[in-house]
């Protein structure tokens, strides 16, 4: 069974990482609902705060999975958090993807990946959301060969329900 998938991840720090990620579950021929290309995000982001949440409310519509591609930053970033707590309001299974072992695209160097010990939002009724407890699912894009198993880690996510 397809599932569509969100990709959130920080596009100033980890937006190559993220590609590399992303890109592994198209060359395999999966479907690549979900992506969103860096230039879109950066019009948009220079209207307002409101027009950003509206556009990532849109680019969940449909989704039943968000991945969360993790780099050094990405738990700090605000519409990040959002996304994460956006999905989680509206049943998406989430699972976690650490991409600070893939090297930089530009620098060929690698990064850490945030601890996902993190308060990322609140529920319906104001209860904290903490990142761990949330996704159904947490791996290391590198060690866990991510290439060969990001499908197979959508495919089996699990949503939590609210």
């Amino acid at each position: 069974m397809s599932k569509k998938v969100f990709f959130s991840f920080h596009f100033g720090n980890d937006v190559g990482r993220a590609n590399v990620a992303r890109n592994s579950w198209v060359t395999q021929g999966r479907e690549s609902t979900g992506f969103v290309d860096k230039a879109e995000f950066e019009k948009i982001q220079r209207i307002s705060e409101r027009a950003v949440k509206q556009w990532i409310d849109s680019q969940l519509n449909g989704t039943s999975v968000t991945v969360v591609l993790i780099g050094s930053e990405t738990f700090d970033r605000p519409y990040v958090k959002y996304e994460i707590e956006q999905s989680y309001k509206k049943g998406n299974a989430i699972i976690g993807v650490k991409v600070g072992g893939i090297k930089d695209l530009r620098t060929g160097l690698t990064s850490t990946s945030q601890s996902t010990l993190k308060v990322i939002g609140n529920d319906v009724t104001g209860k904290t959301l903490w990142f761990n407890e949330i996704a159904s699912g947490i791996y290391d894009y590198v060690s866990d060969e991510g290439y060969q198993n990001l499908g197979k880690w959508i495919l089996n996510a699990r949503s939590i329900k609210v």
